[in-house]
């Protein structure tokens, strides 16, 4: 049985819709890959619907995923936008006769239980976010940021919590707060 959900949910091609639209019952929009740069409509349909009923960027987790994913974000500023993710896993779609340039599974190569988890460990509501816990201060404290080793520990990190290896420290602390107190970040890094 499908979610219905509130919020429409962007992907970069239409196979990534179609999978979509066997899980989900909301509005789905694509992206047609880096058209969008030029595509002034349907920058315009999607920043309505971000101040309307909010967005969910579900990209690739790729660099092309990521800067698609950056250019939605930035039209729409001050809308309702929220950020999926999906792990990084190789291998190649089933319809493809080869893996993508990083060896990536996209959106539409990612078992259905993967996307339902990426979406549901978001916060939709209109209500304020708590106010955030862990800090960048923090981050860099416990060497995920800015320390000698902090990039392997970023990769492992990311690895551990199923995020994709190109995540900006700033949607990795988003993220973290979603997920983890202090005490319990510490933990996490504790057993890696």
């Amino acid at each position: 049985m499908k979610q219905k959900l509130p919020q429409a949910i962007i992907v970069e091609g239409k196979y990534d819709k179609i999978r979509l639209s066997n899980i989900y019952d909301t509005i789905i929009v694509v992206t047609d890959g880096f058209s969008i740069f030029n595509d002034k409509s349907k920058q315009k349909y999607i920043k309505k619907l971000a101040y309307s009923c909010g967005i969910i960027i579900l990209t690739d987790s790729d660099g092309a995923g990521f800067v698609i994913r950056n250019f939605i974000r930035n039209i729409c500023a001050g809308g309702k936008v929220y950020n999926a993710y999906i792990p990084d896993i190789s291998g190649k779609e089933k319809r493809k006769s080869a893996p993508s340039k990083e060896n990536k599974l996209g959106v539409e190569g990612i078992s259905d239980d993967i996307i339902r988890k990426s979406i549901a460990n978001l916060s939709l509501s209109d209500e304020q976010p708590p106010v955030a816990d862990i800090t960048m201060g923090d981050l860099f404290e416990l060497g995920i940021i800015g320390g000698e080793n902090s990039s392997f520990l970023r990769k492992e990190l990311t690895k551990e919590i199923d995020l994709p290896e190109h995540i900006s420290s700033k949607a990795l602390l988003e993220i973290i707060n979603l997920m983890f107190s202090l005490e319990e970040l510490k933990q996490v890094l504790a057993n890696l």
